[in-house]
């Protein structure tokens, strides 16, 4: 991060809270505000923040030389099904696409399978006459004559978007261009979205799903991003508004509008990335990055100081857990498992007399009950306050009032009552399935990525992650937990970190035997531009980082791996060495190659970053000595099940090479550290809090 004379904000709106952070010049944290989130208009709840924080600062709005932006609601209209009313164009012959989807069944043997919302009926699937073969060459002409009686239908059908996907338009996007603006002509308040923009790859299903996604929440959207820059520049905000990415970037608002489907889990993709970045500092090969908020957790595993990422995947799952079951999305993505398990999230009683926690959330209007805004359900954070484990007088900065016994009554209500548990016992019973909840996530994340959470640092934020991650831990096997500075507001933070950047991948099938070098040259010079543009947009003087990527596979297979191609212009010579590191890629990933298989190459990728500032190293404490704790509160004891009392330590008291044993409360003025009786913890040099388990202690 470059070193300015002015200040820098990232503003977060999660599904409960709306997280701000002002940095100064220097990248130093200056200011804090943890707000609710207002769901009717989130621009009055982010106003708050962004407001507060230059209160507390003293700072005014000219100063503001950076302002960075990530929000749930993208991914929440998608999930609520709060978007446009779309229709789908395709081929003639092609109707049916959606489906049709992947031919097969996500549970084979469910009699009672709910099929993926897939958000166009076939009512409104339409389609033209038209056709290109697979290497862009045109076979049949663009029907125009029928387009009148198509503008029609679109009419008559009543939507507000439509998503045109043709097959083939990733090679030439000819006939796609010119059906939008043929529709355009006609229907002008139409919001279109056309395949070959969105997702420029192969596989026409799930090119086709992505684009229907992005024509569903474009109006909401351009509506939303249109009026928050526009207050905020009324305020007196004179700096561009960029917006954070899925993929772990920063954007423009001009192409956030034109591509939301990329702002989807753009939040979390910024607590990955300060994960990263301090997994770096602290030099942690091997992390758990855990992010629990106020209605979702979500855990991203990070090899090498590099988040895990991918280039698909599912919207809306009709099972939460199988895939297949939800909307394929195609976009370059961080990869995290992401639950309905937050401080939020309500806790009932079933029909067979089990506690059930989730998904459903009571959000942050009237949320939990122990907020004091009519909320009847018990919740995660009530079940937390029941315990003892947050402090009333200090929680969100003593801004949101606690009512204890709102929180006492829901628990009884809700849970205790029913099945004959006293309100400690429910409290725990709560937090005993939310935690499982999250480490059996965990395990099943690695376990499909094949890796060992064993050995791996978790890094916990969020308001409520580290509250629970010695909880989790121990769950999920993890011994060694990373609390940062700042962590109830972390992803916010993890936006500082994050380069400008923009990520292209095109399809352009072609075998190592018989590929075009000078095409190929050309085809990623023509993508280079094309980022290089969006991010000049956004970062017009800082240097730039550029990366390729071919996705290989040998003859006949369904999918690919990634192979990192050299920064520069390929060669003849090069294709020797690039059969070489997919064969050594192959067996890193499937134990063996396979000899004298055709190797080919179906898609391409580039991405254009601004230059990231270096993490540095964390200076270790030179001396270990007791903290001394500032008050004692009684609680809950999550090892014992038994009613103590229990240190509390103002985090801002603690310095570097303080020490001290669990069980015992860490407060700071956006959440809780609650370090169990089985862990013992320490400041590091960098102010954060590390958490080691040992055996054998309660």
């Amino acid at each position: 991060m470059a070193q300015t004379a002015g200040f820098r904000v990232a503003v977060d709106i999660g599904g409960t809270f709306t997280d701000t952070v002002l940095v100064d010049g220097a990248g130093a944290v200056v200011a804090t505000a943890k707000t609710p989130t207002t769901p009717q208009d989130p621009t009055t709840g982010a106003m708050e923040g962004v407001q507060h924080v230059l209160g507390v600062s003293g700072a005014d709005w000219p100063k503001i030389e950076g302002f960075i932006h990530g929000t749930t609601l993208a991914t929440n209209a998608l999930i609520e099904r709060r978007g446009a009313r779309v229709a789908s164009i395709t081929n003639e012959g092609f109707r049916d696409i959606l489906e049709i989807a992947y031919e097969r069944r996500y549970s084979q043997y469910d009699i009672n399978i709910e099929k993926p919302d897939l958000i166009v009926p076939r009512a409104r699937c339409f389609t033209i006459a038209g056709r290109m073969d697979a290497l862009g060459v045109e076979l049949t002409p663009l029907d125009e004559s029928a387009v009148a009686g198509l503008v029609e239908d679109l009419r008559h059908s009543g939507v507000e978007a439509v998503a045109i996907c043709l097959i083939h338009s990733y090679a030439n996007p000819t006939h796609e261009q010119r059906l939008r603006d043929l529709i355009a002509t006609a229907l002008p308040n139409l919001s279109i979205s056309i395949s070959s923009d969105v997702s420029p790859e192969a596989r026409e299903f799930d090119r086709l799903c992505t684009t229907i996604a992005n024509a569903y929440i474009q109006p909401l959207m351009s509506e939303y991003l249109a009026e928050f820059a526009r207050r905020f520049a009324a305020e007196g905000l004179q700096c561009p508004i960029l917006m954070m990415t899925a993929g772990g970037g920063m954007t423009t608002i001009e192409t956030a509008a034109a591509l939301p489907i990329r702002l989807v889990e753009s939040g979390p993709a910024g607590g990955a990335i300060l994960a990263a970045r301090i997994a770096q500092r602290a030099g942690a090969t091997e992390v758990l990055s855990f992010d629990m908020g106020g209605t979702t957790a979500k855990l991203c595993l990070i090899d090498d100081y590099q988040p895990q990422s991918a280039r698909r995947f599912e919207i809306a799952r009709a099972e939460r857990f199988i895939k297949g079951s939800g909307m394929p999305v195609r976009i370059p993505v961080l990869e995290m498992i992401e639950i309905g398990a937050g401080g939020g999230s309500i806790a009932a009683i079933d029909r067979l007399g089990r506690i059930q926690v989730g998904p459903l959330s009571a959000g942050s209007e009237p949320g939990p009950a122990a907020f004091g805004k009519g909320g009847q359900d018990a919740t995660v954070t009530d079940a937390d306050v029941q315990q003892g484990l947050i402090e009333p007088a200090s929680f969100a900065e003593g801004r949101l009032q606690i009512d204890t016994a709102a929180a006492l009554g829901a628990i009884k209500a809700s849970v205790g009552v029913k099945i004959g548990l006293t309100p400690d016992e429910a409290a725990a019973g709560i937090s005993e399935i939310v935690d499982e909840s999250m480490a059996g996530a965990g395990r099943m994340h690695a376990v499909e990525s094949g890796k060992d959470l064993g050995r791996r640092t978790m890094i916990a934020f969020g308001g409520n992650g580290p509250l629970h991650a010695t909880r989790v831990a121990r769950r999920a096997g993890v011994s060694r937990i990373l609390i940062p500075r700042d962590p109830g507001v972390g992803s916010a933070v993890g936006f500082l970190f994050a380069p400008v950047s923009f990520e292209i991948v095109r399809s352009r099938y072609a075998t190592l035997d018989t590929l075009d070098i000078d095409g190929l040259n050309t085809f990623f010079d023509t993508m280079l531009a094309e980022a290089e543009q969006v991010v000049r947009a956004g970062a017009p003087d800082a240097a730039l980082t550029r990366t390729r990527t071919a996705f290989m596979r040998y003859h006949g297979q369904g999918h690919e791996i990634e192979i990192t191609l050299p920064d520069r212009a390929l060669e003849p010579g090069d294709l020797d060495h690039l059969r070489q590191l997919f064969e050594a890629e192959y067996i890193r990933q499937f134990s063996r190659a396979v000899p004298g298989m055709v190797i080919e190459v179906l898609n391409w990728s580039v991405r254009v970053a601004s230059a990231s500032d270096p993490a540095g190293q964390i200076t270790e404490a030179n001396m270990r000595e007791q903290a001394t704790p500032k008050r004692q509160v009684s609680i809950l004891c999550d090892v014992t099940l038994q009613r103590r009392d229990v240190p509390v330590f103002d985090r801002g008291a603690l310095k570097a090479g303080d020490t001290l044993s669990g069980p015992a409360l860490i407060v700071e003025p956006q959440t809780t550290t609650y370090v169990s009786a089985d862990f013992e913890a320490n400041i590091d040099g960098d102010g954060n809090i590390i958490l080691e388990r040992q055996e054998g202690q309660s």
